[in-house]
């Protein structure tokens, strides 16, 4: 038999076959996501200020890593600058830790360099092991509790029924809600730094657009409003995802614009179990070219589960406060939460998104 007649033979039989589409590369690719306990991994992380001219009294506000977890260790914090006073203050009402540096009217241009050390790993609740000591009931109760851009009450409580009709337990209550946003909430780029939380806003008008402090608050206010201890918890993105999500990490030389925020809600017999439908949003909006709108898509399932009691150790938390209040601030009123550095001069408050107007750089080195 001639080579020509068996390739004919070989096309024909080919052309019987049923036609099968080709993925697209990045579903073809296979997809995990599993951040599990494991080694600690140390970082020092550096923000370094310099305004540009000394206008009048300038005030600095920095955010402090200032959780001691299971999945989180400070070490200890350090700074120079040539401020007339600088310290550690905190929030009188949240207690909430932060360094302050003042400095004087006429003197050289505010400099100011913070350097925290600390420790972080990837957390994984056990879903079978029921032994985590009972929460202090304060606690507990100050995270049930509104606050101004989260309120329990109206809207937030019509949507919490809806998200948990049907829901026997309070674990099944916490899905629904995660489910909940997933499906009805989604990330916009074109939102300014995080957003500022403003959940009722956000129901009443039916935009369920943001970012990480839009989203992850929906489902905090909602996991209130249903009876269950929930919290944000305001930080920083410290490098790379181990796995394959170019969205779940950062660049450790440049972490402007890095900050994000997760959530926790409370689980009697697991603790404080990790939460982020804020990020799997992000994973369905940016991670590829096109926007993924089904949380069942092979690129973001392993994102959805994953994120349900899990989250990844290359993210340093600040804190869990709302309404936070800079002691010696000039104006009045609170901040919805402190995970940006924050100045003032005579000129009035400095824009915390705009990191090259304010002049500053954060960056992360592991060690």
């Amino acid at each position: 038999m001639s080579s020509s007649l068996t390739r004919r033979r070989l096309l024909k039989a080919a052309a019987t076959l049923p036609a099968v589409a080709l993925p697209p590369l990045a579903i073809a690719q296979e997809r995990r996501f599993e951040p599990r306990p494991g080694a600690w991994r140390s970082f020092e992380l550096t923000t370094n200020i310099a305004v540009p001219e000394a206008r009048g009294t300038t005030r600095l506000w920095l955010p402090l890593p200032d959780l001691d977890t299971a999945w989180q260790r400070t070490l200890d914090n350090s700074w120079s600058s040539n401020a007339s006073s600088a310290r550690i203050v905190a929030d009188p009402a949240r207690g909430v830790r932060m360094l302050y540096a003042e400095f004087a009217a006429g003197g050289a241009a505010p400099s100011l360099t913070l350097t925290s050390r600390l420790q972080t790993r990837s957390r994984a609740v056990d879903w079978n092991e029921r032994t985590a000591p009972a929460e202090d009931p304060a606690l507990l109760r100050a995270n049930l509790a509104p606050t101004e851009l989260l309120p329990t009450d109206g809207i937030v409580r019509k949507t919490a029924l809806e998200a948990t009709r049907g829901a026997k337990s309070d674990l099944d209550k916490v899905r629904g809600i995660y489910e909940w946003v997933l499906a009805h909430a989604h990330r916009e780029p074109k939102v300014r730094g995080c957003g500022n939380g403003d959940i009722r806003t956000m129901l009443e008008t039916g935009n369920l657009g943001g970012k990480c402090a839009d989203l992850n608050a929906v489902f905090v206010g909602l996991c209130r409003a249903s009876g269950i201890p929930a919290r944000d918890v305001y930080g920083l993105r410290l490098a790379p995802s181990a796995f394959s999500y170019k969205e779940l990490g950062a660049n450790a030389a440049n972490l402007k614009g890095a900050q994000h925020c997760r959530a926790e809600a409370y689980l009697a017999g697991l603790g404080w179990v990790a939460m982020d439908p804020a990020d799997v949003l992000k994973v369905m909006r940016q991670e590829t070219a096109d926007w993924i709108k089904d949380p069942a898509h092979p690129v973001v399932a392993p994102v959805k589960a994953g994120l349900f009691g899990r989250w990844e150790g290359n993210w340093v938390g600040f804190n869990t406060a709302h309404d936070v209040t800079l002691p010696n601030r000039s104006g009045t009123g609170t901040l919805p939460f402190l995970m940006y550095p924050n100045g003032e001069n005579a000129e009035g408050r400095f824009d915390e998104l705009a990191p090259d107007s304010f002049r500053y750089t954060i960056n992360a080195r592991e060690v």
